[in-house]
């Protein structure tokens, strides 16, 4: 896979809480993909751009919320996460690839 094929598929860690805690308990770390990736291309994608071991990856689609700006309806975009499991003792400095 070329490189800049890798970076058009992993856009941007997400950070947060909930992603915090799985890295913790689950050693699971949730990235922001493509709308058009496939489990499969994130797997490659990850263990080409951090040299780790991935056991699982899970896609899930997140719809754009709608809001209101100055008495007009917007609506944000719809994007596209995964969550991947890596294999035991492995881990991803996520702050410091960002």
């Amino acid at each position: 896979m070329s490189t800049e094929k890798l970076y058009s598929t992993i856009l941007a860690p997400r950070i947060s809480e909930k992603s915090a805690r799985l890295q913790e308990v689950s050693n699971q770390y949730v990235f922001e993909v493509a709308r058009d990736a496939s489990k499969a291309d994130v797997k490659a994608a990850i263990e080409q751009l951090f040299n780790v071991k991935v056991e699982a990856v899970n896609l899930l689609n997140v719809k754009g919320k709608s809001k209101t700006f100055r008495f007009r309806m917007g609506r944000r975009s719809d994007w596209r996460k995964a969550y991947v499991r890596l294999a035991e003792g492995q881990t991803i400095d996520v702050l410091a690839k960002a």
